[in-house]
């Protein structure tokens, strides 16, 4: 795909300086540029690259004035980094604009299929299945029986939909996710032996919700496991049966959340974090990657370590634990002056 500079500056509400008809079909940090792509300037620290990369076209700010010849064509705007973003959704948007039905494919003849859906080879489409339109259905995914996928939602390669799950508008599901699996769930006997406990609930997510490759979200016991609007979940997250997370609440990678816990809006939770079972998270908390999260958080707290506690006070019992060493001299000393006293 070709862009003109005067074609981006009309998306971008920009002014031209250099020629309107340069061409450019491709992206590039400015210290990377070459001929035909296009870069941004906002940090001031690349500033030195801008009379010297080789990018046909850049987006720099309003206040920017050049010291030295530039050979790039510039397009200034008020915030070229908010400027750079809306251009790359829009880029992202051109590139992922699949449409049409690749074959081989399979669509029960009880499902209902919106228009202008993509539908790439090898995709199964289930019984009852309901998909509305714009959706987006790459390659070897798999949709069960009874699923529904509002508008506009896209499903990467390798995703898998297990029955009765729904998915709202406008999501977007990475690859090899898999929603709706078993919960872990299993009854011991007199002898210890395990026996799956069905698991007949589902998976609720709501609009707007990104979800990364190799997340797991399992279905319910009963009821269901339900992510709300707006929430974001990076790669390789494991979510249990029944768990709850709230409105606008990050997520980051290798995170694990045990069954039945119950996770509250705008919440931010750093990789490798874990959370026990059957209990309840604020809203508007933060965890600390690496943190191991045991009991109950209030609304608004900060927590960290493992077992998770406040972060004051987990600061405060770090700067005791550094200075052990020292500490364990001094009782030494105290010690020896103690018993030579005694021997006196």
């Amino acid at each position: 795909m070709k862009f003109t500079a005067t074609q981006i500056a009309e998306l971008l509400e920009g002014d031209i300086v250099g020629d309107p008809n340069v061409e450019v079909s491709k992206l590039a940090k400015i210290e990377e540029g070459t001929e035909g792509a296009l870069t941004f300037l906002s940090n001031e620290k690349y500033t030195s690259y801008i009379y010297t990369t080789n990018a046909s076209l850049a987006i720099v700010n309003k206040s920017f004035e050049p010291t030295k010849k530039i050979s790039a064509t510039l397009i200034k705007v008020d915030d070229a980094y908010a400027a750079f973003t809306k251009l790359l959704t829009f880029y992202n948007e051109v590139k992922q604009n699949k449409t049409g039905k690749e074959e081989p494919h399979f669509i029960s003849d009880s499902a209902e299929i919106g228009i202008n859906i993509y539908l790439g080879a090898f995709a199964y489409i289930g019984n009852n299945v309901k998909i509305g339109d714009d959706v987006k259905i790459y390659p070897h995914c798999y949709i069960g029986d009874n699923v529904t996928i509002e508008s506009g939602t896209t499903l990467f390669s390798g995703v898998k939909v297990y029955s009765d799950c729904k998915i709202g508008n406008n999501c977007k599901i990475h690859a090899g996710a898999i929603i709706g699996a078993d919960g872990f769930g299993f009854a011991p006997d007199e002898n210890k032996v395990y026996t799956a406990i069905p698991q007949i609930g589902n998976v609720i997510i709501e609009d707007n919700v990104d979800i990364g490759a190799n997340t797991t979200i399992d279905r319910a016991t009963l009821g269901s496991t339900i992510i709300r609007k707006g929430v974001k979940l990076d790669n390789l997250i494991q979510i249990a049966h029944n768990c709850e997370i709230d409105e606008n609440t990050v997520i980051a990678a290798q995170t694990g959340i045990s069954g039945s816990t119950k996770i509250g809006k705008r919440t931010m939770i750093g990789g490798q974090a874990a959370f026990a079972g059957h209990i309840k998270i604020g809203d508007d908390v933060v965890v600390s990657g690496f943190s191991g999260v045991r009991k109950n958080v209030k609304d608004k707290d900060i927590v960290i370590g493992f077992p998770a506690y406040n972060i004051q006070k987990w600061n405060k019992s770090s700067a005791i634990v550094r200075n052990l060493p020292s500490y364990v001299e001094k009782i030494n000393e105290l010690e020896k002056e103690i018993k030579a006293l005694k021997e006196k």
